[in-house]
């Protein structure tokens, strides 16, 4: 990924708290023919392992071996930047339109998992991820374990792992003060949830 130095998450504990915040990754590997495969999963990152699951009927899972390079990719709030909302738009007239957003990249090798006890184990990890903030949470263990078990032989787990982390947070860093304060102003008022997410990003680094 090309990562310009002020857009670069310096550490590795942004990028984590980027894949824990969405909870989420595309999952990028290479077919037999060559041309890529990739499927959104929900993922848990626990030391240097990157652990999801495909369901068994996606072909996906077939073309990865033993250390089958892999690709990760966490996508954040990203959203359209007008050079309307720049003060330099005012001041000369030199602005044109960006695209700002955060993402994540985790690259390293992936391998299936098939054994039943360790896909049940996976698979309580990420219930417990989502599930340990509610009130009333659901637990692997609320199903009957005959209806476990066969849900589990219908799934296939995932395990990459990482080899490099890389960050990058596109987030007007380039611009004045000023510019940033118009980005933060126009995001607000185009609404969205990605647009206000990003104004918040944004603004962060203004308290900063």
């Amino acid at each position: 990924m090309y990562v310009p130095r002020a857009n670069a998450m310096d550490e590795e504990s942004g990028a984590r708290a980027l894949v824990a915040a969405v909870g989420a990754a595309e999952l990028v590997t290479t077919g037999a023919d060559g041309y890529p495969r990739a499927t959104l999963l929900p993922v848990v990152w626990d030391g240097d392992v990157v652990t999801a699951h495909l369901a068994r009927a996606n072909e996906q899972w077939r073309g990865i071996g033993v250390d089958t390079p892999a690709l990760l990719v966490v996508r954040g709030a990203q959203a359209y930047v007008s050079p309307s909302w720049y003060a330099a738009k005012r001041e000369h007239g030199r602005v044109v339109p960006t695209w700002n957003y955060s993402t994540v990249h985790l690259t390293g090798r992936a391998r299936v998992v098939e054994d039943p006890a360790r896909l049940r184990d996976h698979v309580e990890a990420l219930t417990r991820l989502h599930e340990g903030r509610r009130a009333e949470p659901w637990a692997v263990g609320d199903a009957p374990p005959a209806y476990v078990a066969g849900q589990l032989r219908g799934i296939v787990g995932v395990e990459v792992v990482v080899e490099r982390v890389e960050g990058k947070a596109k987030l007007s860093q380039n611009r004045s003060v000023a510019d940033r304060a118009g980005v933060v102003a126009g995001l607000r008022a185009e609404g969205g949830a990605d647009a206000a997410a990003m104004a918040d990003e944004i603004a962060a680094g203004l308290d900063r």
